[in-house]
């Protein structure tokens, strides 16, 4: 059994990397400090509100470094604690984006980190994650009658991730470079839905102006 020390130190070390506050080191350095992404757009510090606020390269640049950073922080916590470590680093670089520590606790909405996630413990499923997102993005979307359909199709892909895999653990499929199944992959993609979907849930609720302090 892996001991519980190193399980500790990927914890710490997957929310730290989730902290990494590339959204706004990106936008210091795409308005030399005179925009903030945090009083523009959403309010959010994010790739999405990057894309709107910054433009494309930006936006897909923060993306990519999102999705790289919680691909990394699932490396390192599978290095000290093997695929335990890699589930455990891979959430808590949710947990670490999503409330940062250096910023109050108000941080991003965490989607990009859990896809680095999913292609560190899950590549099969990669592929049907962008296929959902595609989806979620395209006008007849059936998720576009809800009042909130960022939310409604965050919570269709929170499932099917977790789904997917609970299948994967149980029938035992292949999972490329990612370690083998166990119940930590269904755990885990679960604990990181529900931290994503309360913030989906939480800035549904907040007026516009709570983004922007």
């Amino acid at each position: 059994m892996v001991a519980v020390v190193h399980l500790v130190s990927a914890a710490v070390g997957g929310y730290l990397a989730g902290t990494v506050p590339v959204a706004d080191v990106a936008a210091r350095l795409a308005t030399g400090g005179t925009r903030s992404l945090r009083s523009e757009g959403t309010g959010n510090p994010g790739g999405a509100n990057a894309l709107v606020v910054l433009g494309k390269r930006w936006g897909y640049g923060i993306i990519l470094a999102d999705i790289a950073k919680g691909a990394a922080a699932c490396g390192l916590g599978r290095r000290a604690a093997g695929g335990a470590g890699a589930h455990v680093a891979g959430t808590a670089a949710v947990v670490g984006h999503c409330f940062p520590i250096w910023s109050g606790f108000r941080g991003g909405k965490g989607v990009a980190v859990s896809l680095g996630q999913c292609a560190a413990t899950f590549p099969p499923y990669v592929p049907v994650d962008l296929a959902v997102a595609w989806a979620a993005a395209a006008k007849r979307w059936p998720a576009r009658r809800f009042s909130s359909p960022t939310l409604a199709a965050t919570v269709i892909a929170s499932a099917t991730w977790v789904t997917a895999a609970a299948l994967s653990w149980r029938r035992g499929w292949p999972n490329a470079w990612g370690p083998t199944p166990t119940a930590l992959l269904p755990a885990a993609a679960a604990a990181s839905s529900a931290v994503i979907l309360s913030r989906f849930a939480s800035a549904a609720r907040e007026p516009r102006t709570a983004h922007a302090t």
